[in-house]
């Protein structure tokens, strides 16, 4: 299939479109864009300029995306939104770009971002990442690979979602949420290990075992956090799962969610 234009679309003749492309009526496609191999904008979406789109990825009607950042430090510097292969960016989802801060944004392959996703400047989503509809990022967030976030949640500037996490919807993220865990309550806490994920992604008997140890010196313990990690590290077989957990914990800024409260 060649690349098709919409009549009804306006397309900078700044732009790169590569081969397979597709551009709905009333889109537009700002200068210094480049699209990939065999994707899709859809109708009315608006894809600014420094924005760089993977292959074979869809971004559906109303869509706006590359756009420049919500925030009163940026002075025009330019930045790029990058966006890896086969992601899909729903219907009126906004995504920023970034600021001199960390130069981008960036999306990564595989990734889903629902129906009004907000994305602000100098985020990092890695691949096969999840986002349910509404969710609301703050900038600077950095979000791991496979985490599944719950639909209209908001995500405090600054905040780290390790990878195979999954939170639930409707629950505000203030701090970081270390990798394999599911979260949710208010204030978002500790809910578990994410066995039923890490089951469907074949993690080995091991790495669960692991995890479930240390994640309950972490947060059944009663130690604090420093102490729960020096004892990890004494305990705990250290697994690449289990040594990502401590590596996390230890590079935290905004510090971890805590356990679950019990009323």
């Amino acid at each position: 299939m060649a690349t098709h234009i919409d009549p009804h679309s306006v397309v900078s003749p700044r732009a790169e479109l590569c081969e397979n492309v597709s551009v709905g009526p009333f889109a537009v496609v700002e200068d210094n864009v480049i699209i990939g191999d065999g994707t899709s904008i859809g109708a009315h979406a608006v894809v600014a300029s420094g924005t760089r789109i993977g292959k074979e990825c869809k971004i559906y009607s109303g869509a706006v995306i590359g756009t420049v950042p919500q925030d009163l430090k940026f002075h025009g510097e330019e930045t790029t939104l990058e966006i890896g292969d086969r992601t899909v960016v729903r219907e009126f989802a906004t995504i920023n770009r970034g600021t001199e801060d960390r130069w981008k944004t960036i999306i990564g392959s595989n990734c889903l971002l629902m129906a009004y996703v907000h994305v602000a400047h100098d985020c990092i989503l890695g691949e096969r990442v999840i986002l349910a509809n509404a969710v609301n990022m703050g900038g600077h967030v950095t979000i791991e690979e496979y985490a599944i976030v719950g639909g209209m949640t908001p995500i405090h500037q600054f905040v780290t979602i390790g990878r195979y996490v999954m939170v639930g919807g409707g629950f505000r993220v203030p701090k970081d949420v270390p990798p394999y865990v599911l979260a949710a309550q208010e204030p978002l806490s500790f809910g578990g290990l994410n066995i039923v994920g890490l089951k469907r992604r074949n993690f080995s008997r091991e790495a669960i075992d692991s995890l479930e140890k240390a994640y309950g010196l972490l947060y059944h313990s009663n130690l604090n956090v420093s102490q729960a990690v020096v004892k990890i590290k004494n305990e705990v077989p250290m697994t690449p799962e289990v040594q990502h957990v401590i590596e996390f914990i230890e590079n935290s800024k905004r510090g971890i969610i805590g356990p679950r409260r019990r009323d």
